[in-house]
């Protein structure tokens, strides 16, 4: 196994505890680690050296909600609210009735697609859910399919009750049934707890039942309306409750005191005309916040991170730094993969080398040139995945 030197850093964000910004930097990779992090001047020899050019370096993205198992196309639906028709979560019967049409072949190849357009943007590790299928046999191929794309799976059964199903007999299934089958190919257990999904008591219910199958508990909270989606995470100690538009001062007193990470998904937001989440607000009383795409086909058809950055910056009145630090560290901590062996989001000694370079000098560029695509090369787990217009000298390819 050969080592690699990165040299040439104009900028080096390593999400590190004190989240400076390194200027003129390098780093060691062996093993698909990092195996020293450091000034330029410093750097030790390596068997293969990259310079990139004075280029900004920082960890891969970490996107922690995505549901990218699924057929069928939304267009018409995002139209019409275009046009002024307001987004209701019966829409996702369109996409169920798709996915289950679709065999797993078809499931993991758009799955897949959709993964690639990821890591081109910059993501290194990528959440995804189940919950197009909504039946025993279908929910199992969807978690089969995002097992084999995704770095981690959540089995999200309580998408919605399926079309002509008793509201009982659904919650029995997903709490009996299917989650004994979905569970060996998932980490996570979801509800969407919302107006038109499922009440606080019903998604209760469901997240209880996962967590006593060992999986973890997320959730889909406070996006249409007060659902009560993120106090009841608060109070099930989620890794994470997700969308959180709509916030009271009590819900944002629970997550400032409690550990579950707020997911923001601006990118949806835009799509749904929601209002955007008080981001500001969250932060200033000490809550903490990751960034995702909620990549899907009726919301937010999206896989750029960079986009949610930029729009976190010019319209969740992030800087910069905070918003970068909430799609690497903070999606970590929304997974619990924060800390230890398998620790994503940072770029530390004895880390992954999960890893992507900016066509520019600063991460700042992000939010300044909004919209312009900036990932020149990307490295996941120490092997250069994108290329960009990244040479092996560190210049611009002809």
């Amino acid at each position: 196994m050969t080592t690699e030197l990165i040299t040439g850093i104009r900028e080096l964000t390593s999400q590190a505890d004190d989240g400076v910004r390194l200027r003129d930097a390098a780093l060691v990779i062996e093993h698909g680690r990092i195996a020293w992090l450091g000034p330029s001047a410093e750097a030790p020899a390596a068997d293969t050296r990259t310079d990139v050019g004075g280029r900004a370096v920082l960890p891969g993205w970490v996107d922690t909600h995505t549901h990218l198992v699924f057929a069928g196309d939304r267009a018409a639906e995002f139209e019409a609210r275009m046009a002024g028709q307001r987004y209701a979560a019966g829409g996702i019967n369109t996409t169920v009735a798709a996915t289950r049409a679709a065999s797993e072949e078809q499931l993991v190849a758009g799955a897949a697609r959709l993964r690639r357009e990821a890591e081109d943007q910059g993501t290194t590790f990528l959440e995804t859910k189940t919950g197009y299928g909504l039946d025993l046999a279908s929910e199992v191929r969807s978690a089969r399919a995002a097992a084999s794309v995704a770095d981690l799976v959540t089995f999200l059964g309580a998408h919605l009750v399926p079309e002509g199903m008793d509201r009982r007999d659904y919650l029995d299934l997903v709490t009996g049934p299917m989650l004994a089958a979905v569970a060996p190919h998932a980490d996570y257990i979801d509800a969407f707890c919302e107006v038109g999904a499922f009440d606080v008591e019903e998604s209760r219910e469901v997240l209880l039942a996962g967590r006593a199958a060992g999986l973890g508990v997320r959730v889909h909270g406070n996006q249409l309306g007060f659902s009560g989606g993120v106090r009841l995470a608060v109070e099930l100690g989620a890794a994470s409750v997700d969308h959180c538009n709509h916030l009271d001062d009590r819900d944002i007193e629970a997550l400032a005191g409690g550990a579950t990470v707020a997911t923001l998904l601006p990118a949806c937001d835009l799509s749904t005309r929601e209002p955007f989440p008080p981001a500001r607000r969250l932060l200033d009383a000490g809550a903490r916040i990751a960034l995702a795409t909620n990549c899907n086909p009726g919301t937010s058809y999206t896989t750029s991170m960079p986009f949610c950055v930029a729009t976190a910056v010019l319209q969740l009145g992030l800087t910069i730094d905070e918003a970068v630090w909430a799609a690497t560290r903070g999606g970590a901590a929304a997974v619990g993969r924060e800390h230890g062996v398998d620790a994503v989001g940072s770029l530390r000694v004895g880390g992954w080398a999960d890893l992507q370079v900016l066509d520019a000098p600063s991460v700042a560029h992000l939010a300044y040139r909004p919209g312009v695509p900036l990932t020149a090369a990307v490295w996941r787990r120490g092997v250069r995945s994108r290329h960009g217009g990244l040479d092996a000298s560190g210049g611009l390819d002809a």
